[in-house]
């Protein structure tokens, strides 16, 4: 069957959902272009004719995720409910027990991107826009008076180191932490952090195993 011509964003597009997948099932240090061009029938050339060099491919595939996320986050965050309401979804989406970003991929990004400028900069540039996303909605709580917060910033990045590091724990290190406990521990966070009341965690089905 002849192969569907694609635009020049469609192919980008394509080829940047390839690799993403590619880094999530190999790794970003053993991923190669021809893996790539493998799992779509395209040849390498083509991905090098799109982006020139594997490092390039990379960078582009994270930030692809990142705007991805960060798509849904405002989406979230966007709702007409309460600040409350939309801080909680937001935060249970992102956490490593809800169905945020891929968190094998981010923690791959984060160890290469000590190494990798470009990456880098895709990683602090998503870091930096959670915890502002997450900080402006906190400030709308307390201006409506849903919560008190003095420093809705430190408060959004205390949220996120504690959510990032729990990834790290359950993606890394399976048995270390069950999901139950960690999405015990945020709700908790998120009481202390705001003078809320705690939120009963309902787990689902199969929910106990890490």
């Amino acid at each position: 069957m002849a192969r569907v011509r694609l635009s020049v964003a469609e192919r980008r597009e394509e080829l940047l959902r390839a690799a993403i997948e590619q880094i999530e099932a190999r790794g970003v240090a053993a991923v190669r272009i021809a893996d790539v061009a493998a799992a779509l029938g395209v040849s390498n050339a083509l991905v090098l004719y799109h982006f020139s060099t594997k490092e390039k491919l990379v960078a582009a595939a994270f930030a692809y995720a990142a705007e991805d996320d960060l798509t849904h986050l405002r989406k979230l965050l966007g709702r007409r409910t309460s600040a409350l309401r939309r801080l909680r979804s937001a935060v249970r989406w992102y956490a490593p027990t809800g169905q945020a970003k891929g968190w094998r991929l981010w923690i791959e990004g984060w160890a290469v991107s000590l190494r990798e400028p470009a990456l880098r900069e895709v990683s602090r540039d998503l870091d930096r826009a959670w915890k502002a996303a997450l900080a402006e909605v906190i400030a709308e709580g307390v201006t409506a008076g849903e919560f008190t917060c003095p420093d809705p910033a430190a408060t959004a990045l205390r949220l996120t180191a504690l959510l990032d590091g729990l990834a790290v724990q359950l993606t890394s290190y399976g048995g270390t932490v069950s999901r139950v406990k960690a999405q015990e521990w945020v709700e908790d966070a998120l009481a202390r952090e705001l003078g809320t009341p705690v939120e009963p965690v309902r787990p689902a089905s199969g929910d106990e195993a890490p």
